[in-house]
């Protein structure tokens, strides 16, 4: 063997090896990116299995608000199958489904409790006040993970998109991470106009 051809066996095992490690801190990276999902997918779940409970709660007391009640349970179905489309798939699209029907859960669930609201004795309701102060240590718990997945996708996205990583990445398929953009965070970009 000759010093060229020892050379470029050296020059091809570096490549192979810094290609390996490419792919492997991509691989890292997309399952920190799945580990934050899972973790908001805890806490989805907590959220889905504590609104039947709402719901039945409600129902002596919000007779007249049928409609409202068969809503919030329609929207929690809705959600709880785009949540699994996305653990199966975390697709961009699927993400993208996923906060659509967790957008419109959570604008039913607001609605259904300013509602209940106007119900003096489901308001008194012990079972109904510890349920709702479940349901608002879950939107916070929520908040805190969509925040901690959301930091696993930038670093994921970052590292797919920086070269040498990106050429890694597109030969092998890792395809972009999804932000959780949520819609409460949009309400609170706007302006607020205070009118006296």
């Amino acid at each position: 063997m000759n010093l060229t051809t020892a050379i470029v066996l050296l020059v091809l095992v570096v490549l192979i090896v810094w290609g390996v490690l490419i792919y492997n801190g991509l691989v890292a990276s997309a399952n920190q990116m799945k580990n934050g999902f899972s973790q908001i997918d805890v806490q989805l779940q907590r959220r889905y299995d504590l609104i039947p409970n709402l719901v039945e709660t409600a129902k002596g007391y919000m007779q007249h608000e049928r409609e409202t009640l068969e809503a919030v349970t329609a929207a929690r179905n809705q959600a709880m199958a785009a949540a699994k489309q996305a653990r199966d798939s975390l697709s961009p699209e699927s993400m993208r489904s996923l906060q659509g029907a967790e957008g419109a859960l959570g604008g039913l669930l607001t609605r259904f409790l300013a509602i209940s609201e106007s119900y003096p004795d489901l308001k008194a309701n012990q079972n109904m006040m510890q349920l709702q102060e479940e349901l608002g240590s879950t939107e916070n718990r929520i908040a805190f993970a969509r925040q901690a997945y959301n930091d696993a996708v930038m670093r994921y996205n970052i590292r797919r998109e920086t070269f040498p990583d990106s050429i890694i990445a597109s030969r092998f398929g890792f395809l972009p991470g999804e932000v959780w953009k949520s819609e409460e965070g949009e309400a609170i970009r706007k302006n607020v106009q205070v009118h006296f």
